[in-house]
């Protein structure tokens, strides 16, 4: 089984690639936002416990969160594998998913970062937000505050798995398909 996290700041590309490379090796796209989505309309136990949460403006926990993934992993037991889009953003998030992938006995083979100087993702994230309406995001002091939000609470993500060796940087600039084809050279290594 082929697990694979896409990392990188906001604006990176991570979404528009994850869509390519899930077609490309066939692999599920685990979003966290999905997920909470899927089982909450579902009415699960775990989705009943995340919309209390989220009903109160708290943040769903971290466990209910890898609760959700462990049940998407056992709902796909012929999977080739699973694209992590989004997740984990902590240290504790990326140890506990660990912990959960280890007693599936399929760890994570790969963390893919692309790499984006912070100019260039303000200005991508600019445009984005003037395209689709929301003025949040069409603000550059406000995604310039977005970075350092990820700088200080998700680039240690990269920190963790790069003392097992399993971080790949892959350069986040250029065309759609320069970006892809980086980061299906990296992924090939593994098949």
């Amino acid at each position: 089984m082929l697990n694979l996290i896409l990392f990188g700041p906001p604006g990176s590309g991570k979404g528009t690639q994850s869509e390519k490379l899930v077609e490309k090796y066939h692999l599920i796209h685990l979003s966290t936002g999905d997920l909470l989505r899927k089982e909450i309309s579902t009415k699960t136990e775990l989705g009943l416990a995340a919309q209390g949460y989220m009903n109160e403006g708290k943040l769903v926990p971290d466990e209910v969160v890898i609760g959700m993934i462990g049940n998407c992993i056992d709902a796909n037991p012929a999977a080739k594998g699973f694209l992590f889009d989004g997740f984990p953003r902590t240290v504790p998030q990326a140890k506990a998913l660990d912990t959960l992938l280890s007693a599936k006995s399929t760890p994570i083979n790969t963390v893919l970062f692309l790499q984006v100087n912070e100019e260039e993702l303000i200005k991508r994230l600019v445009k984005r937000g003037e395209t689709s309406g929301r003025a949040d995001d069409a603000d550059p002091a406000i995604q310039k505050k977005r970075q350092d939000v990820y700088k200080e609470q998700t680039l240690p993500v990269s920190g963790y798995y790069q003392q097992f060796d399993k971080v790949v940087n892959v350069i986040g600039e250029g065309s759609i398909d320069d970006i892809f084809a980086g980061l299906s050279k990296e992924i090939d290594k593994f098949n």
